[in-house]
């Protein structure tokens, strides 16, 4: 291989990576992040005890209510979760008892914060 083939190829596997690193980015609970990607099964999503929507948010212009985020669960059962960059305790009355089908953490917030549904991830993410 020629030492233009050689670094031609490195600048290809950094290229690769660092894109692949951004692909699989650590989720903050950014409003909007992740949103479109999921938005088909986030709509179907209903807050606990009433029939209301979980995703209230767009697709097609982002903004979403719903997102993925990164969480805890502490020994006592309750969840902490990335919501706007800031761990925030999740009120037990919004946690559904299922999983995403990708299996990691997601929230669904307003602006302002109020979180309105939340799935844990598993294993906990």
């Amino acid at each position: 291989m020629s030492p233009l083939a050689s670094v031609l190829s490195m600048a290809c596997a950094f290229t690769v990576l660092t894109l692949g690193g951004t692909l699989a980015q650590d989720h903050v609970g950014n409003r909007g992040q992740g949103h479109v990607e999921n938005h088909d099964w986030y709509e179907k999503l209903k807050q606990p005890g009433s029939n209301a929507s979980c995703c209230n948010g767009t697709k097609g212009e982002v903004e979403g209510d719903c997102r993925p985020t990164r969480a805890y669960q502490k020994d006592d059962g309750m969840w902490y979760a990335l919501l706007n960059g800031r761990w925030v305790p999740v009120p037990p009355r919004v946690v559904l008892k299922q999983l995403a089908p990708d299996g990691n953490s997601h929230i669904c917030a307003s602006k302002g914060g109020m979180i309105y549904c939340f799935l844990g991830g598993s294993p906990k993410s």
